[in-house]
């Protein structure tokens, strides 16, 4: 088979999925904990400035996107409870997107609908063979 066969086949592997997703859960992962920590830290400061949400105070508001951006995103990395962590995750990138930069995906919501299109593809997708989940799974059957 030529190169060019090969890169331009429609058929793939399972290992190529699985490392796809590994590469995509531990990107969309890593990158948002550090947006999570940021907002912990500054949470006294930032509490009563925070975006009110749904009828959500400013803080309670602030904790459910902490809570996303740093725990679920931590344990999105590792691959443990993926599908679920991704709703928290999926929830703070829409309102990012669509009610803090007014749906402007091609301005300053751009990072943001970034992470959401990555959120959506590991959630429909799944985490792979290479994560807690799968260990589990094997554990568990």
């Amino acid at each position: 088979m030529t190169v060019l066969n090969k890169l331009t086949r429609t058929i793939y592997n399972t290992f190529s999925v699985d490392f796809s997703m590994l590469i995509l859960r531990l990107t969309f992962g890593i990158l948002m904990v550090p947006h999570g920590y940021a907002k912990f830290q500054g949470f006294e400061e930032r509490q009563h400035k925070f975006m009110e949400f749904m009828g959500l105070s400013g803080p309670v508001s602030l904790a459910l996107t902490i809570f996303a951006e740093l725990v679920c995103a931590a344990l999105l990395a590792a691959g443990l409870f993926t599908r679920l962590v991704c709703i928290p995750l999926i929830i703070t990138a829409l309102v990012i997107v669509f009610a803090a930069h007014d749906g402007d995906i091609f301005g300053d919501a751009s990072s943001g609908f970034f992470y959401l299109i990555g959120y959506l593809v590991i959630f429909l997708v799944g985490p792979g063979r290479y994560s807690l989940d799968a260990v589990l799974s094997r554990k568990f059957n």
